[in-house]
């Protein structure tokens, strides 16, 4: 029965990751990305500019339904627990199409992060623009973003860590990657492949 159980939850998180149109590479680190305002699940409303003093942040697409994001919320409050110190907070951001997953709707996401115990804003993206801004594929899909001037750019793109099953086993993308820029270093690995339910947007530009 446990064999089962982990063959289906594999099978899901195949489906989620393969379905659909066949993968396209896009190179996203160097884009610039624009403010934004987006609704959080306690209602307010937060935009970048309400950090004046983020040296960058880490942008986290996720949902609620998919199988693999479902691995990462104690995770990501570790991250964000870690790394807001620093001048370097998470925010999560939702761009699934809620007229095809209802589990998407902002009501369940307001129930995911008071159930994850969610320690950094879950905004809700209903226009997809930020998603398509940031170009964001999958979720979870991570991106870190650092203010060059007054500008935020793409630093770094792709998974969160290298293993989603086992969280003791993963091996983090992204901290190494925060140590790089604070060190005003290249970045070793700046984007690799994420992987997860594939993001689908309903008017494609």
């Amino acid at each position: 029965m446990r064999l089962l159980r982990v063959f289906f939850v594999f099978a899901l998180i195949v489906f989620c990751s393969f379905s659909g149109d066949k993968y396209k590479i896009v190179k996203h680190v160097g884009m610039i990305i624009p403010d934004f305002t987006l609704r959080n699940t306690d209602n307010s409303f937060v935009s970048l500019k309400d950090y004046p003093n983020a040296k960058g942040f880490i942008v986290i697409f996720t949902c609620n339904h998919c199988p693999f994001a479902k691995l990462y919320p104690e995770r990501l409050n570790a991250i964000n627990e870690k790394y807001s110190k620093l001048g370097i907070p998470l925010l999560a951001v939702n761009s699934m199409d809620t007229s095809i997953y209802e589990d998407e709707s902002f009501e369940k996401m307001q129930q995911v992060a008071k159930t994850e115990k969610y320690n950094f804003p879950y905004l809700y993206d209903a226009s997809q623009q930020v998603g398509k801004s940031f170009k964001a594929d999958h979720t979870p899909h991570a991106f870190i973003i650092w203010k060059e001037k007054d500008n935020w750019v793409v630093k770094y793109s792709g998974a969160i860590d290298d293993n989603g099953e086992h969280p003791e086993k993963a091996i983090s993308y992204i901290e190494p990657a925060i140590q790089n820029l604070l060190n005003k270093e290249p970045l070793n690995n700046p984007e690799t492949n994420s992987f997860g339910c594939r993001i689908y947007y309903r008017i494609q530009d």
